[in-house]
C-alpha cells in the first residue's frame, strides 16, 4: 500500500489512524486512493495486540429494558461513535455477580475504558479494577465513595427536593415517596439521593409522608400501586424515585378508578421520553443525559487520569431541573 501511494508505511499508518502526525492533503488523497484500490480493511485484533487497547468501550447498566438506562446507553453510544469507538453493553440485573461477570469480561477484552452504571461496585469488582492497573473506569449516574473515584453525576438531592416542594405547594399535607426495593442501595446511589431530597423537603415544610418500598420498573411498581391505591390510607400525593415507577402508578390509578391529579398527584424523576406522553403528562425532574454521556466518554478516554497527581477534575456534575406538567395538579 505504501509503495502504491508513493510514501512510507509510517505515513500510511498516520492516515489510517488519523494521527498522531498530520499528513499533507495531497499525500492523504494518494493513501486513501491506494486503500480503495487494494480493498484494505484495518485489522482491529492486530491493532489491539499492538496497542494493548481495542476501540471498544464497555458499559454495564442495571437493566437496559428500563427507558432511562436505554436512553443513557444510546447517548453514550452516539458520543462514542463520534470518537471512533464501539460500545459493548451488559445488563447487571441489579446483582453484584452479573456486574462482576461483565467487568471481568470487558476488562479482559482490553476495552479502552469501562463506564459503570452501578448501585455500588462490589469489593470483587474493585479488585478487578486494581488487577488491571491501566483500567479506566468511570461511574455514571452515581457518586464515588472515595476521592480518587472518577464519576459523572447530577444534582439528584436538589432535584428531588424541588419536585416534592412543588407537590407541597399544591396544598398537600403529606407526600409519600416510592423508593426502591427492600435491599437498599448504598450511599451515593441516585435513588438514595432522591429519598434524601424528599426528606429535606418534608423537614423544611413540616409536612408528613411515608417511605414506600417498590420495584424500580413500571410493572412491579404498577402491581404494588394497585394494592396501595385501594387501601383506605392511600396517599393523595406521591413522589416516585423514577419515571418508570410513576408510569406504573398512573396505570394503577386508572385501574382502581382514581383520577390524576384530582384524586392523586404524582411526580417522578428522570424525564424519560415517555413522561411527556403519559396520561396525564408527568411532572418530573430532567437531567442532561446527553451532556453526562459526553462527559463519561471524555473521562473514560482521558489518559491523564492514570497519571498520579493529575489535576484533571475527576467528578463532573450536572444540574437537574423541574419539568412541570399536569400530573401534579398544574393546568
Amino acid at each position: 500500500m505504501a509503495r502504491l501511494a508513493g510514501t512510507s508505511t509510517a505515513v500510511v499508518s498516520y492516515v489510517i489512524n488519523n494521527g498522531p502526525r498530520p499528513v499533507a492533503p495531497a499525500t492523504r488523497e494518494r493513501v486513501l486512493a491506494a486503500i480503495q484500490e487494494l480493498g484494505y480493511r484495518p485489522n482491529s485484533v492486530a491493532q489491539a495486540m499492538a496497542s494493548r487497547r481495542t476501540n471498544l468501550i464497555g458499559m454495564v447498566v442495571p437493566d437496559a429494558r428500563q427507558p432511562f438506562f436505554a436512553e443513557l446507553s444510546h447517548a453514550v453510544e452516539r458520543v462514542a461513535s463520534e470518537r471512533g469507538k464501539l460500545v459493548l453493553i451488559g445488563n447487571s440485573d441489579y446483582t453484584g455477580e452479573r456486574e462482576l461477570h461483565y467487568v471481568r469480561a470487558f476488562l479482559g477484552m482490553r476495552v479502552s475504558g469501562l463506564i459503570l452504571v452501578s448501585q455500588g461496585p462490589s469489593e470483587r469488582a474493585v479488585e478487578e479494577f486494581a488487577a488491571h492497573g491501566d483500567a479506566r473506569v468511570v461511574l455514571l449516574h452515581r457518586r464515588p465513595e472515595d476521592s480518587d473515584g472518577v464519576a459523572v453525576v447530577t444534582e439528584d438531592v436538589l432535584g428531588a427536593e424541588q419536585a416534592v416542594r412543588h407537590l407541597l405547594e399544591h396544598g398537600h399535607a403529606e407526600v409519600a415517596c416510592l423508593g426502591g426495593p427492600v435491599a437498599a442501595p448504598a450511599p451515593g446511589d441516585p435513588v438514595v439521593d432522591h429519598i434524601e431530597g424528599w426528606r429535606r423537603a418534608l423537614r423544611a415544610s413540616g409536612a408528613g409522608g411515608r417511605l414506600l418500598e417498590a420495584p424500580f420498573d413500571r410493572y412491579g411498581a404498577y402491581r404494588f400501586a394497585v394494592g396501595l391505591l385501594r387501601s383506605p390510607d392511600r396517599p393523595r400525593a406521591l413522589f416516585c424515585s423514577t419515571d418508570d415507577q410513576a408510569i406504573g402508578v398512573l396505570r394503577a390509578a386508572r385501574e382502581v378508578g382514581l383520577s390524576v391529579p384530582g384524586d392523586l398527584a404524582v411526580a417522578g424523576f428522570d424525564d424519560i421520553a415517555e413522561a411527556a406522553f403519559a396520561d396525564p403528562p408527568l411532572t418530573t425532574v430532567a437531567t442532561d443525559r446527553d451532556g453526562m454521556a459526553r462527559a463519561a466518554v471524555d473521562l473514560v478516554l482521558d489518559d491523564s487520569l492514570l497519571v498520579p497527581g493529575s489535576d484533571t477534575p475527576r467528578v463532573r456534575r450536572f444540574p437537574s431541573s423541574l419539568v412541570v406538567r399536569r400530573s401534579c395538579g398544574c393546568g
